[in-house]
C-alpha cells in the first residue's frame, strides 16, 4: 500500500502544485440484523481505493479510483489536476492551508479480539439470547438486534513530507424491544454506544443480560402517564445528552458551518465567530471539550485526513464559547496558525470534510450521584436514551424525545411517562444547566451515522457525559401536544 501513495506522490511532483495528498484507504463494514430469533439481514462492505487531492492555484482538484495500478493512478492525478485548474478560473477567495509540520507516524486501535474473525454464527446468537430473555415478559411481540463492526485501514502521504498509517476499528451493538397491548404498542431500547474497541467491547456488554429489564420498560410503557405540559426540570441521561451534544453543540462549532460553507443537513450556524471567546453558550457548569485523543472514542483515528494528529481542547469553558472544530483550510478564518485536526472523509472516495470531533460535557467538579441530583429535584422528568429530534436552519431552536421517562416528585421517582419531548434555544438550554454528575458517572456513546456534506457522507464520534439537569425546560407530549 505505501509504495502506491509513494508512486502516486512520484506522479505528483511532474505538476506544478502548491500541495497535494494522497490517501490509499481499505474499509470493511459488517452489519448483522435479526429479528427475534431469524438471522434479517447481514450486509458487508468491502472497498479499497486511492483518493488524490491537488491545490493549485487556491482551489482544490479531488479524484478517486478503486483501480490501483499505475496506469490508472497516474490518470486519476491528471484529473484531480485539471480540476483544479477549472476551478482556479472561478473568481472567489483562494483557499489557505495552514502551514503545518511533516509527521511520519503510525496508529492503530488498540484491540483483543478482531470482529471480522469472529464467525456470524457467535455474532448472531448474542442477539437469538436477547430474545430469548426479552420474550419472557408477556406482551414483547418483537425483538430487533444490530451489531456494527467497522475497519479502516489508510496509508497517507503529502508533498510536505507526511507518511501516515492509521488502523482503525470500531464495534457496537444494539436492539429494540417492541411490547403490544391495550390497543398500542411501545418500545424500549439497548442504547447503541460503540467504541474505538474490538470484539471484546460487544462481549463485555450486559447485553443479554439487561433484555429482560428492558422489556418490563417497555411493557410499562404501554399503560404510562402521557407526558406532562409545562416547565419541567430535567435530569438527562448520558445516553440521551450525547445526541444533545451533537446536534446543538457539536454540528454549530463546525467552522466551515460557522464560516457559512456547509449548509446541508440543517443549515449553517448561530454560533458566529465574532461570539468566539465572549457568548455565554451556558452556565458556569459546562465545560465541553472535543478531544481527538479520547480512548475508545469513535473519532480517535490518530490523525486526520489532513494529516493532522488528534488533539484535546475547549470548545466551551465555563460557558463561554472559546474556539471551533478546525482544518487546514478553514482555520486562518480565526486567526488560528494551525488546524485542530477535524477533516475527516468517509471513503476513499470522498473528500475530506469538516468534521465533529470526539464532544464531550465534562464531569462536574464536586461530587454528586444521580441519586443525590433527583433527590435535589423537586419536579422534574428523568430521560434516558435517544428519540425524535429536530433543529432549525442555525442550530438554534430544537426540540428532542427520548427512549424511556420517569416522572420525579419531591425528590423521588414516582412513575414512568411516555411521549415526552422538550424545546428550547440552544443558549437558553445550555445557560439552564445547574448540576452535573461527577466523574464517577461519566460514559461515553457514539454516533455512528452523522450525515454531512453533499454528496452525503457519514461519519462516526463520540459524545461523553455524567447524568446533568436543566431547570425550567418547556415539556410537552410527542403525541398529545
Amino acid at each position: 500500500m505505501k509504495q502506491k501513495v509513494k508512486f502516486a506522490l512520484d506522479v505528483i511532483s511532474n505538476y506544478n502544485v502548491d500541495y497535494a495528498d494522497v490517501r490509499l484507504r481499505q474499509t470493511n463494514i459488517e452489519m448483522i440484523r435479526t429479528y427475534n430469533n431469524v438471522l434479517k439481514n447481514v450486509r458487508n462492505d468491502d472497498e479499497l481505493g486511492i483518493g488524490i487531492r491537488v491545490l493549485i492555484n487556491g482551489r482544490w482538484g479531488f479524484a478517486a479510483t478503486p483501480h490501483l495500478d499505475e496506469d490508472n493512478i497516474s490518470k486519476t492525478v491528471k484529473r484531480a489536476v485539471n480540476i483544479a485548474k477549472a476551478a482556479a478560473k472561478i473568481e472567489q477567495k483562494p483557499i489557505i492551508l495552514t502551514k503545518e509540520k511533516a509527521v511520519i507516524d503510525t496508529f492503530k486501535t488498540p484491540i483483543k479480539k478482531n470482529p471480522f474473525d469472529v464467525s456470524l454464527s457467535d455474532k448472531a446468537n448474542i442477539l437469538f439470547n436477547v430474545y430469548e430473555n426479552a420474550k419472557k415478559v408477556k406482551k414483547v411481540k418483537k425483538v430487533d438486534g444490530y451489531m456494527y463492526f467497522h475497519r479502516i485501514h489508510q496509508q497517507f502521504g503529502n508533498t510536505e513530507g507526511s507518511q501516515l498509517e492509521n488502523d482503525i476499528y470500531m464495534s457496537g451493538s444494539s436492539y429494540e424491544i417492541t411490547a403490544v397491548g391495550d390497543g398500542s404498542f411501545e418500545t424500549r431500547n439497548y442504547q447503541m454506544f460503540p467504541k474505538s474497541k474490538g470484539y471484546e467491547w460487544i462481549e463485555e456488554q450486559p447485553l443479554e443480560e439487561k433484555a429482560e429489564e428492558l422489556a418490563e420498560d417497555a411493557v410499562k410503557k404501554l399503560t404510562a402517564k402521557k407526558s406532562p405540559a409545562g416547565k419541567k426540570d430535567l435530569i438527562l441521561m448520558p445516553s440521551h445528552l450525547s445526541l444533545t451534544i451533537h446536534e446543538s453543540v457539536g454540528h454549530p462549532t463546525e467552522l466551515d458551518r460557522v464560516l457559512g460553507w456547509e449548509a446541508n443537513f440543517a443549515g449553517i450556524s448561530f454560533a458566529t465567530t465574532e461570539k468566539r471567546g465572549n457568548f455565554q453558550y451556558g452556565s458556569d457548569k459546562v465545560n465541553l471539550v472535543a478531544d481527538n485523543t479520547l480512548e475508545e472514542g469513535l473519532g480517535t483515528w490518530g490523525f486526520d485526513d489532513d494529516g493532522i494528529p488528534g488533539q484535546k481542547w475547549h470548545m466551551v469553558k465555563d460557558g463561554i464559547l472559546i474556539n471551533y472544530g478546525t482544518t487546514r483550510d478553514t482555520a486562518h478564518y480565526i486567526g488560528e496558525e494551525h488546524s485542530l485536526g477535524c477533516n475527516r472523509a468517509d471513503s476513499y472516495a470522498s473528500q475530506p470534510i469538516n468534521r465533529i470531533p470526539n464532544l464531550s460535557l465534562m464531569p462536574g467538579k464536586e461530587k454528586l450521584s444521580l441519586d443525590d441530583l433527583i433527590a435535589d429535584t423537586k419536579d422534574g422528568i428523568l430521560i434516558d436514551g435517544r428519540g425524535s429530534f429536530s433543529i432549525d436552519q442555525r442550530r438554534y431552536n430544537f426540540q428532542f424525545g427520548g427512549d424511556m421517562f420517569y416522572e420525579i416528585k419531591n425528590g423521588k421517582i414516582t412513575q414512568p411517562l411516555r411521549d415526552v419531548t422538550y424545546q428550547s434555544i440552544t443558549p437558553e438550554f445550555w445557560n439552564s444547566c445547574d448540576a452535573i454528575c461527577d466523574e464517577d458517572h461519566w460514559q461515553k456513546y457514539g454516533v455512528l451515522n452523522c450525515g454531512k456534506g453533499e454528496p452525503g457522507q457519514r461519519m462516526q464520534m463520540t459524545h461523553a457525559a455524567s447524568p446533568a439537569r436543566f431547570r425550567n425546560i418547556d415539556v410537552g407530549g410527542a403525541l398529545n401536544g
